[in-house]
């Protein structure tokens, strides 16, 4: 099987654009959590980055009444169309330490999970986009692969609950990071873990 596309393909994603009537709510929550900056807003439209790209992010601002006409929009997600966007860490520390400085400022993930795959932390925007925060739990993609072909993986394809806390404790502990990332290490002891379908609730949907 060849190692790369038989087309042209784009090289990476650039930015992505949200309409919201909660370009303040918005504009905060991005700066505390990718620290983001605004290079341009006006009363149309504020663009914003993080890194070497010009902008990772655009708001198109819409009249904040229209949050009250358009109640429900916020829980489409839950039922059709796309679900999150993802994003990988190259280590469980830095998730893990990403999780303990969002949560200083009250930012904590609606669902925190050990997929098999990853190790995946989600968090939702003020307009109720879901964002993956996630760290590969196997060294390389090819274990990664053997891994989706595998046993366990079929009887659990959605994974088990964690506990980040208790990750970030047993982190802070002087754990190794590879055992923080193994099916059950952030199921805090004498608590029962919630594993496949179990983990489906209407906050983890």
């Amino acid at each position: 099987m060849s190692a790369t596309p038989d087309r042209l393909v784009p090289d990476f994603i650039a930015h992505w654009v949200v309409k919201t009537a909660r370009s303040a709510e918005m504009i905060d929550w991005y700066g505390h959590v990718f620290g983001a900056r605004v290079v341009h807003e006006d009363n149309q439209i504020a663009f914003l980055t993080w890194d070497h790209e010009s902008h990772r992010l655009a708001l198109v601002k819409l009249p904040p009444p229209l949050r009250y006409a358009f109640p429900l929009s916020r829980w489409r997600r839950k039922t059709y169309g796309i679900d999150h966007l993802a994003f990988t860490f190259t280590s469980v520390a830095r998730l893990l330490l990403t999780y303990e400085r969002l949560a200083g400022v009250g930012i904590r993930p609606v669902w925190s999970i050990n997929h098999g795959p990853t190790t995946s932390l989600y968090y939702e925007d003020p307009e109720g986009i879901r964002l993956e925060f996630q760290t590969e739990n196997h060294p390389t993609a090819q274990k990664t692969a053997e891994y989706f072909g595998s046993d366990a993986f079929s009887e659990n394809p959605i994974g088990t609950n964690i506990d980040p806390d208790y990750l970030l404790e047993r982190l802070r502990a002087g754990t190794e990071p590879a055992d923080l990332l193994k099916p059950g290490a952030g199921v805090r002891p004498g608590t029962k873990p919630k594993s496949n379908k179990r983990t489906i609730t209407w906050k983890t949907l």
